[in-house]
């Protein structure tokens, strides 16, 4: 271990970018697109079904589906699924909540930088000086929204959150990295 990785710690927060934002926001968007494909074809009455196609080659007649009110309403969904999908993966493309935690004994600092959303307060950086630290609280909550953060308490009573949302950890992972830390900062460990 070289002398940095003793006096430095960094952990990285993921963000927005987790593999099951991807997979919701393009699932969301191939269902948009049928949505608003059928919604399409039923307005310029394009019959657009696969079951009928199936139908017609067992020689069942083909129909298409009225606009109104079923075409407007598969479009209106659409158009929501599609807005959905694009918000989604605007989130991913600025990896909103993403960031880093950096303890540094080496300048006397810790530094707890984020990603927000576009516009003048994007950065959200924030630094104290390790003196100004009392203690490692970790908040662990239980039942239907169960919530395990992990918080840096400030003189004045201030807590900070240190853990991402939206991917809770572990309780042993929580124990260990909340443990670490307190060790590494020499303060204490409050549950």
């Amino acid at each position: 271990m070289t002398q940095n990785n003793i006096l430095i710690r960094r952990y990285i927060i993921v963000g927005e970018r987790r593999f099951s934002n991807y997979w919701w926001a393009i699932i969301i968007f191939l269902g948009s697109c049928g949505f608003l494909a059928t919604g399409f074809c039923s307005y310029f009455g394009i019959d657009f079904s696969f079951f009928n196609l199936l139908n017609e080659s067992q020689g069942a007649s083909s129909t298409t589906l009225p606009f109104f009110p079923q075409g407007l309403l598969m479009s209106f969904y659409g158009s929501l699924g599609f807005l959905l999908s694009l918000y989604w993966s605007l989130l991913i493309f600025w990896n909103v909540g993403g960031g880093f935690n950096e303890f540094n004994k080496k300048e006397g600092f810790v530094r707890i930088f984020r990603w927000g959303y576009p516009g003048k307060n994007r950065k959200i950086d924030l630094s104290y000086s390790l003196k100004d630290i009392e203690a490692i609280r970790v908040l662990l909550k239980q039942g239907i929204d169960s919530q395990r953060t992990i918080y840096l308490r400030l003189k004045g009573k201030r807590e900070i959150p240190l853990t991402g949302i939206g991917q809770p950890l572990t309780l042993k992972e929580i124990e260990k990295q909340a443990s670490e830390l307190a060790n590494f900062l020499q303060v204490s460990l409050e549950a």
